[in-house]
């Protein structure tokens, strides 16, 4: 090769020299002098190849060109001119950027050691933990148990730095696979996807296990729109893969339409899981009722529709389905009351005596089509039911009783004996109460049946302590779960305490309960039987929980004080509040003055909201867009208001406020809220003009 080369370059009165430096062979200006006198040399038997200094450039540089003035056929070097212009017959490329990081790392060890910086050290080579070459299985379990110490960044090191970097092992698919599952969990959906794109780029093929920690990662995610477009996208590649889906993954994707989309979208996946030979279990329901409790106009409804289908299945619930009932029951609505009525007050013949059975011994087969219609119906006359006690004929044979049903805001429940006798309606049902006789409860499949005294129509519904009421109260809830053989836990009880009415009593009820079963409450209960008292303007019905909660010995947290600032209407209380805060070395967050500042600017308290920002520059607490939104609606006049026509007492001292929350904005920096795909969450990047500048530029676009 070299001999062509040279031959070639000699015709065509090139110079040799920078193609001899750059691959360092020892032949000698003897031999290629005697190319230019037409004589045959032969290849050489070997060339060592090593790396060029400036010394062998110099050296084979000046050999050539004394050989060149001996034979006189080669022309003398124009330079550094020159250097690099051989290729160009040779190839078409004009700039050659590849080259390795070791070249590199020479390259820049050579021009330190030419300054003087230090000197040539030799490469230090990786050393294990364990002293050993460990394996990919090895690296597996430590990852995994970092990940269970939620130690994820300490795990995603390990794999990185040590695994791929340091003992230059090549992944499996279970590597990637706990990886991704734990930082779904974390709701890193960015970094789970990036793990995922590594691993096909790898050649590995994933497993259902690495799908499911996809899906999963994606109804994590605090940014539902970015999991929902990730999941969507990931189905559909799925499906271009006629890949079959194990019952695990379809229920990774139900969670994932469950938090992120809708339950029309959960619907359309159960098909599909029914269509694959799936079989439906409690887990399946448990995902179709978190898709309920999305809808916030209905969702309590289309729960109690998803809770009748599992028991007509013979599907036992369990204590995670009870639990989402109650979050229905707490946040969402039951919709139009006639359309409830028609859907909800039907008579089920055969079903009410019949055992509830274990988990895939279902009696009756699930009809996706007609669950659906039930569920999405808009007129109370879209009744499947084909029994002779239409709920919609007994609607329109009971209108005359719209005035005295409907018109109270209370849960309106009218009883019919045999006979066609009907009793007072019951309205607002007590808790709790062992006096009373037993409420009509919807949780059951006969409570539609007015021959045996059910009930015919609904009223409506106003508030959480009613929507508890249609399933029997708080005593026929927990009657139900002992029917079916489960107990209450703590995330039960919360739930009764968001739901029952506000008051002690209603505390010392569920205390009993907790004792009955044996389950030990914590902060978190206490909490919300405070806030839910607050709520209600009963700031010493709260203070009295908080007492009962320093009896038990339960230590109270920041999110205990935050919950009783919801009641401080007054300026003594939230000195009060504050002043116990610091008594206790609590630290006030920034939850806390956010209530005290919405209990202030509800009442145009102006004096109130200087002292909660004086607090706040005191305790050094950065406002966050919550705050600044508030304190921006605070400090703006009325629409119809008019200083100079009329005085008002409110709005009396808007202007000094005005003034003071300018000057406050200048001295307090502004906190971003973050998440968990940022490295930095609560990190101060702006000031408070710049963030309530960007407050004011958001109002104004969506006015």
């Amino acid at each position: 090769m070299l001999q062509c080369v040279s031959r070639s370059c000699l015709r065509n009165g090139r110079s040799i020299v920078d193609y001899v430096v750059r691959y360092g062979c020892t032949q000698t200006a003897r031999g290629l002098s005697s190319l230019g006198s037409g004589s045959t040399v032969r290849a050489p038997r070997s060339w060592s190849v090593h790396p060029v200094t400036d010394i062998n450039r110099r050296a084979f540089t000046g050999s050539v060109s004394v050989s060149s003035r001996r034979t006189g056929d080669v022309q003398e070097s124009p330079g550094v001119e020159d250097f690099g212009s051989l290729s160009a017959d040779f190839s078409s490329r004009r700039a050659f950027r590849k080259t390795t990081p070791e070249l590199q790392e020479m390259l820049y060890r050579e021009e330190r050691q030419a300054a003087g910086q230090e000197e040539e050290r030799e490469p230090v080579a990786f050393r294990s933990r364990t002293g050993r070459r460990n394996t990919q299985y090895w690296y597996f379990l430590q990852c995994k148990r970092l990940i269970k110490e939620n130690k994820l960044s300490e795990a995603l090191s390990m794999f990185q730095r040590e695994m791929l970097e340091g003992e230059r092992l090549p992944p499996e698919e279970y590597n990637y696979t706990v990886l991704i599952g734990g930082c779904g969990r974390a709701g890193h959906l960015k970094h789970a996807f990036k793990l995922y794109n590594d691993m096909k780029k790898r050649g590995l093929v994933p497993s259902d296990a690495t799908y499911t920690a996809l899906f999963n990662a994606c109804a994590e995610s605090p940014r539902k729109q970015a999991g929902l477009q990730q999941a969507i996208h990931l189905e559909q590649e799925l499906r271009r893969k006629n890949h079959p889906l194990s019952d695990i993954t379809y229920h990774a994707l139900l969670k994932t339409h469950a938090l992120t989309n809708h339950l029309r979208a959960c619907l359309h996946t159960l098909r599909d899981m029914l269509q694959a030979g799936h079989a439906v279990t409690q887990e399946t329901f448990h995902f179709l009722l978190m898709g309920c409790v999305r809808d916030r106009v209905t969702g309590f409804r289309q729960a109690l529709q998803v809770y009748r289908q599992m028991l007509r299945m013979g599907i036992r619930p369990d204590v995670q389905n009870y639990n989402l009932l109650l979050r229905a029951a707490r946040d969402c609505g039951i919709g139009n009351p006639a359309v409830a009525s028609a859907l909800l007050l039907t008579s089920d013949c055969g079903q009410e005596g019949q055992a509830v059975k274990v988990r895939g011994q279902g009696s009756a087969p699930l009809d996706v089509d007609a669950l659906e219609s039930q569920l999405f119906t808009q007129h109370p006359d879209n009744d499947l039911s084909h029994h002779s006690n239409d709920p919609s004929n007994i609607l329109r044979h009971h209108s005359d009783l719209d005035s005295s049903v409907v018109a109270p805001i209370t849960t309106q429940l009218v009883m019919v004996r045999k006979g066609g006798e009907q009793e007072a309606p019951i309205g607002s049902l007590p808790c709790l109460s062992g006096t009373s006789s037993h409420p009509p409860n919807l949780l059951d499949l006969s409570v539609g049946r007015a021959e045996e005294g059910g009930v015919v129509s609904l009223g409506v519904v106003s508030g959480m302590f009613d929507r508890l009421a249609l399933m029997g109260g708080a005593q026929g809830f927990l009657d139900k779960m002992a029917t079916a053989g489960l107990c209450p836990d703590i995330r039960t009880l919360t739930l009764l305490a968001d739901t029952m009415e506000p008051g002690i009593q209603s505390l010392h009820s569920l205390l009993a309960v907790a004792k009955q079963h044996g389950v030990k409450l914590d902060a978190a209960f206490y909490n919300s039987v405070i806030r839910r008292a607050a709520r209600a303007g009963d700031l010493q019905e709260a203070k009295a929980v908080m007492c009962v909660m320093q009896e038990r010995r339960v230590r109270a947290d920041v999110r205990t004080y935050g919950s009783l600032a919801l009641g401080c209407n007054r300026q003594t209380d939230a000195l009060q509040l504050l002043g116990d805060m610091q008594a206790a070395g609590v630290q006030p967050s920034v939850q806390v003055f956010s209530a005290l500042i919405g209990c202030a600017s509800r009442r145009l308290d102006y004096v109130y909201l200087r002292l909660v920002l004086r607090a706040m520059r005191e305790h050094n607490v950065p406002p966050n867009d919550i705050i600044i939104t508030q304190l921006e609606h605070a400090s703006q006049y009325p629409p119809n208001y008019n200083q100079y026509k009329f005085r008002n007492t409110y709005l009396s001292q808007i202007d000094g406020f005005r003034g003071y929350y300018h000057q406050w904005l200048t001295t307090m920096p502004a906190q971003e809220t973050g998440g968990p795909e940022r490295d930095h969450p609560a990190e101060t990047r702006q000031d408070g003009h710049q963030q309530a500048a960007a407050v004011r530029r958001h109002r104004k676009k969506h006015s």
